[in-house]
C-alpha cells in the first residue's frame, strides 16, 4: 500500500500544479481577449490570472467539499417567503399602497 502511494503523490501533485496552471492560462487569455478591447483595460499577467482566478473561487466557489448552501436548508415556505420580500424591496412586488387599498 505504501508502494502505491509512492507512485500516486507525485502524480497527483502534478496534475494539482497542471490544473492550476491550465486554469490560470485560460483566465489570462479570456481576459486578455475580451477586457482591453471591449473596456479598455490593461492586459495581465500570468501572475496577476492565477489571482483572479483564486479570488473568483474564493467568492463564488468556495473550497470544495459539501460547501454551505442557504437554500438547501431552508424550507419551500422559507424560500418562497424570502423571494416575496425580495421581490417587494426591489419594487416588483405590490406596494405599500396598493397593498392598503385592498
Amino acid at each position: 500500500m505504501r508502494r502505491r502511494w509512492i507512485f500516486l503523490a507525485p502524480l497527483a501533485i502534478g496534475g494539482i500544479l497542471l490544473f492550476i496552471a491550465i486554469g490560470g492560462e485560460v483566465v489570462l487569455q479570456l481576459w486578455n481577449w475580451l477586457l482591453p478591447p471591449i473596456f479598455g483595460w490593461r492586459q495581465i499577467t500570468f501572475w496577476q490570472a492565477l489571482g483572479i482566478l483564486a479570488l473568483c473561487r474564493i467568492l463564488f466557489g468556495g473550497f470544495g467539499g459539501r460547501g454551505f448552501s442557504r437554500s438547501k436548508r431552508m424550507t419551500p415556505e422559507l424560500r418562497e417567503r424570502f423571494r416575496q420580500r425580495m421581490r417587494e424591496r426591489c419594487g416588483f412586488g405590490p406596494s405599500t399602497s396598493e397593498s392598503k387599498g385592498q
